[in-house]
């Protein structure tokens, strides 16, 4: 069983026991259990397909919060010519990873 799940404004395929990583989730610590509740779609072992319209509502996921941490540092540059300008700034972005504990269809 898999599930189509949107979380930080991005779309992930997640199954149970399976670890992902996310934009950093607010407000929960690490060992916290949290609920996805923006299912999009989910596709049970027996080969049933639910499509949500944008979401289902009957289904519920849910992971548990390894960690929070910040990603590789990333370049970015700015450079004007033949004016002398040139900037360089670096950017590391944080994410959360979370372990799925279940997926349940109500």
């Amino acid at each position: 069983m898999y599930a189509i799940v949107e979380s930080g404004g991005k779309q992930y395929k997640v199954e149970v026991g399976e670890v992902f990583h996310t934009e950093k989730v607010k407000g929960a610590s690490q060992g916290d259990k949290i609920t996805l509740d923006k299912v999009i779609m989910v596709k049970a072992d027996d080969g049933e397909v639910l499509v949500g319209k944008p979401y289902l509502t009957n289904v519920s996921i849910t992971g548990t919060v390894v960690e929070h941490a910040r990603a590789r540092k990333i370049l970015v540059g700015q450079f004007i010519p033949r004016k002398g300008h040139k900037t360089v700034n670096g950017h590391r972005q944080w994410y959360t990873t979370i372990k799925i504990e279940s997926i349940e269809i109500k």
